[in-house]
């Protein structure tokens, strides 16, 4: 699961949400993207680091919760290991005066896979309603980080 959720501004109304693809996880278990440092989130970073990412996998059926802390760094080296050749849609070169790195370091997360396709985790749901049994519709969890 590459792409996630970005939700910032925790403590306002609405939070703030924007998809996001993440570039690296590096050694120590940060999560980097790529931002434009005029963004929304950018913003909501500067005032409150508290950040939460949301990642769905549709084929596997499986989530993903992860919350921590967003740091925005400028840091050229750093720029310049996670900007590829797609990131020129939303910037103008490596060089470009609005791009920032954000590192999300993880401080909790959670997770529910199904470990069935949607299908058939909707048929164990309904026959659970119908006949009042537990179905096994998967596992769910803290993970530890």
């Amino acid at each position: 699961m590459e792409t996630c959720m970005m939700l910032t501004g925790l403590d306002k109304r609405p939070i703030h949400a924007n998809p996001m693809t993440q570039k690296k996880i590096d050694e120590e278990g940060n999560i980097w993207f790529l931002s434009p440092g005029d963004s929304e989130h950018n913003k909501n970073i500067t005032q409150s680091r508290n950040t939460q990412l949301i990642y769905n996998d549709t084929q596997a059926n499986t989530f993903v919760s992860v919350y921590g802390e967003t740091e925005i760094v400028l840091d050229d080296t750093i720029l310049k290991d996670l900007y590829t050749s797609i990131s020129d849609n939303w910037f103008n070169g490596v060089d470009d005066p609005n791009l920032t790195a954000l590192k999300f370091t993880p401080t909790n997360a959670y997770y529910w896979d199904t470990k069935t396709n949607k299908f058939i985790s909707f048929l164990k749901i309904a026959k659970g309603s119908i006949t009042g049994e537990k179905q096994d519709i998967g596992n769910k969890g803290h993970l530890n980080l």
